[in-house]
């Protein structure tokens, strides 16, 4: 049991500035356009800035003041609200993780935030934005001890006041990133595309203020300088665009590291700000291997988490990132020491040879048209176009490829590859269905399609395999629908 407790002072500063995030864009239009409100006196501008940010900080001084929160009775008790009071009651036992992370206001006065999730949602059940890191701590123990049973109440947790002798957790730590896997991983991770679209679709929002034709008001000089010039300035951009792409995922991924307790594992990372996530062992709904068009040729994998967790708001708790860049051939130790369920040889059994001939006959389906349109229209260059053939055809073969399932024990593997090849590992009691189905055309060759969904976040994660031996697929579903059975009952 705990007293009341308020969030650090300093949250009234973050309630101002995410309230400011959520109203940047009529800030723009009075602050940074003003040549829109012709007609109306000078005066008024600054009066309605002056009213909005004084509305913003009386607004989030109260809702600093209003919010409190406390561990009463196994539940997290929180009440808020400046207009309407509101109150929240989460048992600890429905606690799927916590989400502690550090942003630089929260390092500068050496507090953290704290996000604790029950299932997937659209945002966090609690957000805790401003604490120390020694509350934290401790309701992160507090919360462990009451969802392992290790106890009433924590030792050392007297009556209305957290005394500091709480249960202390060990943990070991099982897996660390060190500097040149993370440069690596980063180089190859294609957030250049990501980092470059994010760049250019703020950019677009400020069209109407970023004077573009005065700063090319000379582009028929500058396209006169030369193709050599201009090929040369486009790479030149290009590479800085990977560079800081690279760097910014360096960042965010350094000192990534993964401890393992006794029920939990504790991923942490980032450099400017720091994350925590603690996730209960038995939340984990499966696991999640993604090999790359760079990676895999080098033998390497990145593998994340599917649990039944995360929420909407924050995109990155919907898919956990496990060991960020991992040989995969030490991929089977790794998950043996930290999830032993999970552990796999990563065999599968090819889907049967008769099957490419499907692979390709769908690629080309999407291809000829696409050659079609643009040889017919871009005469003669459209016609450069036919080399998508070969290559549609050595796509449609590493999907082939890469295609597979396997059964080993309790655990379900299926295989396939859009752009980068995807594992999915499922236990069979984590599994919420499995569904093959055929068409006309698979059941000529006796072929079908395999599916199999498990919970992950506010949806589920589906693994499918095209054109697996139809025999297999009965032998995938009769070796689910007996255990479902014995579990219904």
């Amino acid at each position: 049991m705990s007293e009341l407790k308020r969030l650090h002072p300093i949250a009234v500063l973050l309630n101002i500035l995410k309230s400011i995030k959520e109203l940047v864009l009529p800030f723009v239009l009075v602050i940074v356009i003003p040549g829109r409100n012709e007609g109306i006196p000078g005066w008024v501008q600054p009066l309605v800035i002056s009213v909005i940010v004084l509305f913003l900080i009386v607004h989030a001084f109260l809702q600093w003041l209003r919010f409190t929160y406390r561990i009463e009775d196994g539940e997290f008790r929180i009440e808020s609200g400046v207009f309407v009071r509101k109150k929240r009651y989460i048992k600890l036992g429905r606690i799927h993780s916590i989400d502690i992370s550090e942003g630089i206001i929260q390092r500068i006065f050496r507090l953290v935030k704290v996000n604790i999730e029950t299932a997937g949602g659209t945002q966090a059940d609690a957000v805790l934005s401003a604490i120390s890191k020694r509350d934290a701590e401790r309701i992160n123990a507090f919360i462990s001890a009451e969802k392992n049973n290790k106890a009433s109440e924590p030792p050392g947790l007297e009556q209305d006041e957290w005394t500091g002798n709480e249960e202390v957790v060990i943990a070991s730590s099982v897996y660390k990133q060190t500097l040149p896997q993370l440069v690596f991983m980063a180089a190859t991770s294609g957030a250049v595309g990501v980092f470059l679209s994010g760049a250019i679709a703020f950019i677009s929002q400020f069209d109407e203020v970023i004077p573009f034709e005065r700063i090319f008001k000379n582009y028929e000089d500058f396209v006169g300088m030369g193709t050599v010039i201009l090929t040369s300035f486009a790479i030149l951009g290009l590479l800085a665009v990977y560079v800081l792409a690279t760097l910014s995922m360096v960042m965010k991924y350094a000192s990534f590291t993964v401890m393992k307790t006794e029920e939990e594992l504790i991923i942490s990372r980032g450099l400017l700000e720091k994350r925590q996530l603690t996730i209960p062992v038995h939340k984990i709904q499966g696991i999640r291997i993604i090999e790359n068009l760079v990676r895999k040729p080098l033998g390497f994998a990145t593998v994340y988490l599917e649990y039944a967790g995360g929420s909407i708001e924050d995109k990155e708790s919907l898919s956990i990132m496990l060991f960020p860049f991992i040989k995969k051939k030490h991929l089977q130790g790794k998950l043996g020491g930290m999830l032993p369920v999970y552990q796999t040889t990563m065999e599968m059994t090819p889907i049967p040879k008769r099957a490419i001939s499907r692979y390709i006959f769908r690629k080309a389906l999407f291809i000829i048209p696409i050659i079609g349109v643009l040889s017919w229209f871009f005469k003669p260059w459209g016609f450069l176009s036919l080399l998508l053939l070969p290559l549609g055809i050595y796509w449609a073969y590493m999907q082939y490829r890469d295609a597979g399932w396997n059964i080993e024990g309790d655990l379900l593997l299926l295989s396939h590859r859009l752009f980068s090849k995807q594992t999915l590992i499922m236990q069979r009691s984590r599994i919420q269905s499995v569904s093959y189905k055929k068409s006309w055309f698979q059941s000529r060759k006796g072929l079908a399609t395999i599916s199999a969904s498990i919970k992950s976040g506010v949806h589920s994660r589906v693994g499918v395999v095209r054109d697996v031996e139809e025999g297999d697929c009965r032998t995938i579903e009769s070796w689910y629908v007996p255990k479902k059975a014995v579990d219904s009952q």
